[in-house]
């Protein structure tokens, strides 16, 4: 199974993309808000994959971001709901507001969806609703999520980095600048 990909963007379409990994052409289908966030032609790009194989089809689906990967692993596993579905409920809404809707029941926002009955809405809210921590990790601040992924990036264990940013929320902490700077004296005094 291919889990991710990084190389070159040779081309880009409506609904897909040809990476170049090491002189290899990966055609890739992502979503259309993926799509729109990607890098230019010619540019670096890293996408995690979902790797489908049919009969008939070898097929990878990309994504920008491990929670909509998750995302979609956990759609296609509802009956009645394939990838090329799963992929444009996603184009519809991105992860986080997925979660919202089916936490919410929101039944009638699912059937904005194209290709999505109020049946298979109904479906979907009914087996995810348990699985919503599968879904999407958190429904946190983008301050505080850029912040420990900042801090992580410079080396920190995880678990210390969540320790400290909540500290720094506590203290009063509220832009990514002043979390992170609260959170580093927590992390570099111990």
């Amino acid at each position: 199974m291919i889990a991710s990909l990084k190389g070159v963007i040779l081309f880009k379409n409506r609904d897909s993309v040809i990476i170049d990994v090491s002189g290899v052409g990966y055609q890739v289908t992502l979503s259309t808000g993926d799509l729109s966030n990607l890098p230019g032609v010619g540019e670096y790009v890293f996408i995690y994959t979902y790797t489908y194989v049919r009969e008939d089809a070898l097929q990878l689906f990309g994504f920008l971001s491990a929670e909509d990967k998750e995302a979609f692993m956990t759609l296609i596993k509802i009956s009645g709901i394939g990838p090329k579905l799963g992929l444009s409920i996603l184009s519809a809404m991105p992860a986080a507001k997925l979660s919202q809707a089916i936490h919410n029941e929101e039944v009638d926002l699912l059937c904005t969806i194209p290709g999505l009955g109020k049946k298979t809405a109904s479906r979907i809210i009914l087996e995810l609703k348990e699985k919503l921590p599968a879904l999407t990790h958190s429904q946190e601040d983008p301050s505080v999520a850029d912040a420990k992924s900042a801090l992580v990036n410079l080396g920190y264990k995880k678990a210390d980095v969540e320790l400290a940013v909540k500290k720094s929320i506590q203290s009063g902490a509220k832009s990514l600048e002043s979390i992170i700077k609260e959170a580093l004296k927590y992390l570099t005094n111990g």
